[in-house]
């Protein structure tokens, strides 16, 4: 997975970087799944907003934003969303490729189950 971690109109510290790369930690069970992951902080005259765009192999892309009056406040609430959107995802590919086709196929995927 690469990860892009950039400021706009705010200059990201090291600080910061860990902890948006800790948080990060929480997605990691799709990290097979994502091929691209940009987190972009930007100043702003109210606070801060917090955007993330997943890109996943199977060519869907996934964007959520948060803002908050404080920093740390904006990445985690991304950071809430972005976990859930990630789930969202993988679970529609997931269910959909492990599902039978029809009636016949869910007879014959039951049949190879017993002769196991």
């Amino acid at each position: 997975m690469n990860l892009e971690i950039r400021g706009i109109h705010y200059h990201i510290s090291d600080t910061s970087k860990e902890f948006i790369e800790r948080k990060l930690q929480r997605i990691d069970f799709a990290k097979d799944y994502i091929i691209d992951l940009a987190v972009i902080i930007s100043k702003e005259p109210h606070g801060y907003e917090a955007e993330g765009k997943a890109h996943f192999k199977w060519g869907t892309q996934v964007m959520v934003k948060e803002s908050g009056f404080e920093l740390y406040e904006a990445i985690e609430l991304l950071m809430d969303k972005l976990e859930h959107a990630v789930r969202k995802e993988k679970g529609k590919k997931v269910e959909h490729k492990g599902k039978p086709k029809s009636k016949l196929h869910e007879e014959l995927h039951d049949e190879l189950e017993g002769t196991l």
